[in-house]
Formats: C-alpha cells, sequence, structure tokens
C-alpha cells in the first residue's frame, strides 16, 4: 500500500517537475506579472485534478461521479493549461487580460464542478435511502420465512404465515419518519424468534398478532406521508 501512494506521487510530481525545469531553464526567473498569473493558474489547474479522487462522494455508483468530476478536471486543466502557455509565450505588459480570460475560466469550472458535486450528493443520498428501504423488508422477510418453517404448531404456523405475508406483500419504499416504527417490528420479530425457539404457542400467537397491527400501521402511515 505505501509502495503504491508513493508511486502515486511520483506520477503526479511528474509534470510539476518537467514544467517546471521548462519554464525556468527556457525562461528564467524574471517575468511580468501576466506570466506569473498563468504560471500560478496552471499549477491550480493540476492541483484540482490531483484532489478530485477526494472529491467523489463513496457510493454505488462511485465509478461514475468520479467519472464525471474527472471529466470536468481534465477538460479545466487543458483548456487552462493551453491559455496558460499562450499568455506565457506572449508575455504582455498588462495583467488584466490574463488575470480576467484565466478568473473566468476558474470560475467557470468552480461552478460546474460545484453543481456536479452537489447533483453526486443527492443521487448518494437517494441510493442510501433505496438500499435502506430495500434491506428493512429484506431482514423482515427473511427472518420470518425462516421462522414460518420452524413453527410446528398448526393454529400458530397460521399467525406467522399471516405475518409473513404481510411483510412480503408491504412497500419497498420508506420514509425517514417510519424509522422508529421499522425498528419496533424488527424488534418485534426478535421477540418472535424467541418465543418460537421455546415452543411457546401463546407467545408465538400474541406477538404474531402484535406484528400484524405493527405492520399495517407501518403502512398506513406510509400511504398517509406520500399522499
Amino acid at each position: 500500500m505505501k509502495k503504491i501512494n508513493f508511486l502515486k506521487i511520483i506520477l503526479n510530481a511528474i509534470f510539476l517537475i518537467v514544467f517546471n525545469v521548462f519554464f525556468f531553464v527556457l525562461g528564467g526567473s524574471e517575468h511580468k506579472m501576466s506570466v506569473w498569473m498563468s504560471y500560478g493558474f496552471i499549477h491550480f489547474a493540476y492541483l484540482m485534478l490531483i484532489i478530485t479522487p477526494w472529491l467523489i462522494r463513496n457510493g454505488k455508483s462511485a465509478a461514475v461521479f468520479g467519472f464525471s468530476l474527472y471529466s470536468i478536471s481534465t477538460t479545466y486543466f487543458i483548456i487552462q493549461f493551453v491559455t496558460g502557455m499562450i499568455f506565457i509565450l506572449v508575455s504582455p505588459e498588462s495583467y488584466n487580460v490574463a488575470l480576467l480570460v484565466q478568473l473566468c475560466f476558474a470560475g467557470l469550472y468552480g461552478i460546474m464542478l460545484i453543481t456536479h458535486m452537489l447533483a453526486n450528493e443527492r443521487t448518494a443520498d437517494a441510493e442510501e435511502k433505496r438500499q435502506y428501504e430495500i434491506a428493512y423488508i429484506k431482514e423482515a422477510s427473511v427472518k420470518m420465512k425462516f421462522l414460518l418453517e420452524s413453527v410446528s404448531d398448526k393454529e400458530a404456523k397460521k399467525k406467522v404465515e399471516r405475518v409473513y405475508d404481510a411483510i412480503s406483500s408491504s412497500p419497498v419504499k420508506s420514509h425517514p419518519n417510519l424509522e422508529q416504527k421499522e425498528k419496533q417490528i424488527l424488534q418485534s420479530i426478535n421477540e418472535l424468534e424467541r418465543e418460537v425457539k421455546k415452543g411457546n404457542k401463546n407467545g408465538i400467537t400474541s406477538l404474531a398478532n402484535s406484528l400484524l397491527l405493527l405492520i399495517n400501521e407501518r403502512n398506513n402511515l406510509l400511504k398517509s406521508l406520500h399522499n
């Protein structure tokens, strides 16, 4: 891991080393303000390209997020490098044009980068929410299916089967306001599991009835929240 990080640092430094060697060997250290500004903007663009990986939001679509941000940073770097080199070679007396042109490019880059980062954040949040919603139904259904197969008493089994059907047919979509209710359902399923292991028919029946009420309450609340 350390070797990979070291190689990445060397790779990132190659451009800076080569560019600066050419800049100072061919041009010396005495330059006009317009040249130094262009020199600074080129380094800024390259720095943003290097730190782009740290701006990518982790998640299921991290590769897509990374591609969009890398495309923006790479495009900006290329445009800035070409523009900066033109100003360095021309070396105008006044720095106004060099400053305004390159500042406009930097501003447009900042707007595009932040806009895409905000969009990526919204997408990632929606994905996390979707994963949570799916996880609730999946976890509850898997547990209930296991319990259904473990109940031997026919009457109790019918009660557990009704709970399993109610959960399996519940909407996957969820809402932050239902978090406590869904946790309560999962907790009740754990309690039901303990009663099934004991073989307590009365406990199984009672908890199954309570679970049906909780599931119906959750689904009704969901409907009201999305209406």
